[in-house]
């Protein structure tokens, strides 16, 4: 039976020893997950708000290909990557494959369509509310669309969230474009399954304990940064 206070006490030695190691994992995790929630959101909100203001024709085809879009598998999406990165395939003179950009590149396809869809359900509701104001005042749609997604900032910080914590939790495309190299491309994530294939559970359970510690801080601090706009503005 696996002992969850020896892999309590193995994080917290890990943490407080000032492990160089994990400290490098740590912040690679963070720079490729974060990497992927910026490039996602810059794409995904403003998709998200150009599906609420326009019509046009199969545009309830292409939402619903969007919503099913959020449960593409990332093993799929990784193999695909691997494909068009890889020396033979068309992108291969580039060199990513096995770098954090291969990375990067793969968890945004994963969560872009997460992100745009809550963006589209958010502003959607608010457009049906603002609707009739922003027509008046004869505003252009870009115009629209910027008033709406400032306007959703907060319901839109929330799909940025959410496409946080799917990407931080990611191993199976992480795996597969990384390769989980030491030094270049290990995360959290792949330190985790390969301490768990070693058999090394305790250090896999005291790794899985810091990765939702990081993941709950990066929460709270956006948390606490949004709470403090609201007061701001009043």
């Amino acid at each position: 039976m696996i002992d969850v206070w020896e892999g309590i006490l193995q994080a917290f030695r890990l943490v407080y020893s000032l492990d160089r190691d994990l400290f490098e994992i740590v912040l690679l995790s963070l720079y490729v997950t974060l990497s992927a929630v910026i490039v996602a959101s810059l794409i995904g909100l403003p998709l998200g708000a150009w599906l609420a203001v326009n019509r046009f024709r199969f545009r309830r085809a292409t939402i619903a290909l969007l919503n099913a879009l959020m449960g593409l598998p990332p093993v799929v999406v990784g193999l695909i990557v691997y494909i068009l990165f890889s020396r033979s395939g068309p992108f291969g003179v580039f060199g990513l494959l096995f770098t954090p950009t291969a990375m990067i590149i793969a968890q945004v396809i994963i969560i872009t369509p997460l992100i745009a869809s809550i963006a589209h359900q958010a502003i959607r509701d608010l457009w049906a509310e603002y609707h009739d104001l922003l027509i008046s005042l004869t505003t252009s749609k870009k115009q629209r669309m910027k008033t709406l997604i400032w306007d959703a900032r907060r319901s839109l910080l929330t799909a940025s969230l959410a496409g946080f914590g799917r990407a931080i939790g990611e191993v199976g495309a992480i795996m597969i474009v990384g390769g989980n190299i030491d030094h270049v491309t290990r995360v959290l994530t792949t330190a985790i399954a390969l301490e768990t294939g070693k058999g090394d559970f305790a250090l896999a359970l005291g790794l899985g304990f810091i990765l939702i510690g990081l993941a709950i801080a990066v929460n709270m601090a956006i948390h606490v940064l949004s709470k403090t706009e609201r007061g701001g503005q009043w």
